[in-house]
């Protein structure tokens, strides 16, 4: 059997001090590299996502000047800007495939995005017959939630590393895991202390 890592969007707008930032995204960050530079032996794939939005318009009706922060939100993660990198305290070395989505149009879920090589996470998982896949990163509440309902839809088994995420307010990210562990995933700890 094979396993997939996710890191799903550990980028500077989402972490403290950024665009979007939430409490706890810069020790998610140092917490899932202690863990990649543990454990990264035991995954067929570390697929990481960012958010990778168009400088230009309103990227499908994501950004809004008077966001609503359910369905509209201020601009950030855009192409090329400091905001879209990984957080500072995020290790990317073990990472095999870079996804990012978002491009024009609202996106939340890693399975929306599109790999460096122009491919899908999908397609991938089938190549490499990953049959379990690990989930961490930000937001529990949003961009986690959505990647790990669409592995369990796309047939894989579920962990999320509820160690390993931060979202962006303690009831809807409450919400999101009891949704989750409804719809079949596993909430686990990665063992390793944050």
């Amino acid at each position: 059997m094979s396993r997939a890592l996710f890191i799903v969007d550990v980028q500077n707008d989402f972490t403290e001090g950024g665009a979007l930032g939430v409490a706890g995204g810069d020790a998610v960050a140092r917490a899932v590299s202690a863990f990649l530079a543990a454990r990264a032996g035991d995954y067929a794939l570390v697929i990481a996502s960012r958010d990778w939005h168009d400088a230009d318009g309103d990227n499908g009706g994501h950004f809004a000047a008077a966001p609503d922060f359910v369905d509209t939100w201020p601009v950030h993660c855009v192409a090329g800007t400091p905001g879209a990198d990984y957080d500072d305290g995020l290790d990317t070395s073990a990472v095999t495939h870079h996804v990012k989505k978002g491009q024009g149009i609202p996106a939340y879920s890693l399975f929306e995005g599109v790999t460096d090589a122009g491919g899908t996470v999908s397609d991938l998982l089938t190549e490499h017959g990953v049959v379990e896949v690990d989930v961490t990163g930000i937001a529990t509440d949003h961009c986690v939630r959505a990647s790990a309902l669409d592995a369990i839809a796309h047939g894989r088994r579920v962990r999320v590393f509820t160690d390993l995420i931060a979202g962006v307010a303690p009831d809807s990210s409450e919400a999101a895991l009891a949704e989750l562990a409804h719809a079949g995933a596993e909430l686990a700890s990665s063992g390793t202390s944050r």
